[in-house]
Order: C-alpha cells, then structure tokens, then sequence
C-alpha cells in the first residue's frame, strides 16, 4: 500500500498548509497588481486631466505671441525674484523652464537648431536655451551687460528657425526688467 496519497500533481504530494500559501500568494499577487493599476490609472488621469485643463486654457484664451512673450517674461521675473542675480546661466535655464511648464506651456530645453546652406542640413552646435510652444525662443544670459553679439546670436536663432519673436533675458541685473530684450524679426506693421 502507498503510504502517501496521490495527486494529480506531477511535483508530488501537496501538504495542505503548501496550498494554502499558493492560494494567499495568488491572492496577495493579484491584491498587488490591481493596487499597482490602480495607481497607473490614477496617474494617467492625472495626467489627462493636466493636460485637458492646458488644452482648455489656451484654447479660451487664444494667446497671441504678445501674451506669450508677456507670460514668459513674467515667469523669468518670479524666477529672478526667488534666485537674485549672480547664478548660471544653466541654472536660470532649468528653473525658468520648470515655471514655465508649472504654468502649462510647453518647454524645449537646449533646442538644437541646424543651418541650412544649399540644402545640406549641417549641424553647428547651435542651440537655443528654450523654446516655449514652438513659437519663442528664449535665449538666457548671466552677465554684466548685453552686447550687440548677443541680440545678433539671438536673431540669428530666429532666422535659422524660421521665428518671428525672440527674448533675450539677462538675469544678471538687480531689477530683471532692465535685462529683457525682445527681439523681432521680419518685423511688420500690424501684425
């Protein structure tokens, strides 16, 4: 006679305390992964819900570049009021995009930007500090004055990029506004 009773199981005879484990781990195991769906799918409508809410914004609002720029601005004037002058530029750089996209637009770090010359695409190493909704770039410096070489690098980016509005911030400045350079180019009247 078998001393141990057969199952069906290949893997031998099952006590009954094994399966009671199996059981509470398949449990725990789905317990887990519904809780971890749970909180991607709270995430995700977080995130939808963010950018509903952007969409909507702009949407009502139908900003035009002037509002851009003017919101741009404010944000590098709250960024300055938090830091004070005397920083990098890179650091400037990252919280201003932070601010930025905190507001709800849309922030390209470090944009490469290429020079086109008989249609060969040639990568300089130009780039651009930020660009906010494809529309403006921002160039950030953090020096004692701004030089014409400065506003010709930063109209230079508009026309390689094919833009109309720029800003050139200087955030080495006790009062911010004293630093801000907005430059146009293809200017027309009434646009």
């Amino acid at each position: 006679m078998l001393s141990q009773p057969l199952y069906a199981n290949s893997s031998g005879p099952l006590r009954p305390d094994s399966s009671r484990r199996k059981i509470r781990k398949r449990k725990d195991w789905k317990r887990r992964g519904a809780e971890d769906a749970e909180f991607e799918f709270e995430h995700f409508l977080c995130d939808l819900r963010a950018s509903a809410f952007h969409l909507l914004i702009n949407c009502r609002t139908k900003m035009t570049i002037n509002d851009l720029t003017q919101a741009i601005i404010g944000a590098a004037i709250e960024v300055h009021r938090r830091l004070g002058p005397g920083l990098l530029e890179s650091a400037y750089r990252v919280c201003l995009a932070y601010e930025l996209r905190k507001r709800g637009f849309e922030v390209v770090e470090e944009q490469p930007i290429p020079v086109v010359y008989d249609n060969v695409k040639l990568e300089c190493g130009f780039r651009a500090d930020l660009l906010v909704n494809r529309l403006v770039v921002v160039e950030l410096k953090a020096k004692s004055a701004i030089h014409p070489v400065d506003q010709a690098q930063t109209l230079s980016h508009l026309r390689l990029m094919n833009l109309s509005v720029g800003l050139l911030i200087n955030f080495h400045e006790v009062k911010l506004v004293d630093g801000v350079h907005r430059i146009v180019n293809k200017y027309h009247e009434g646009t």
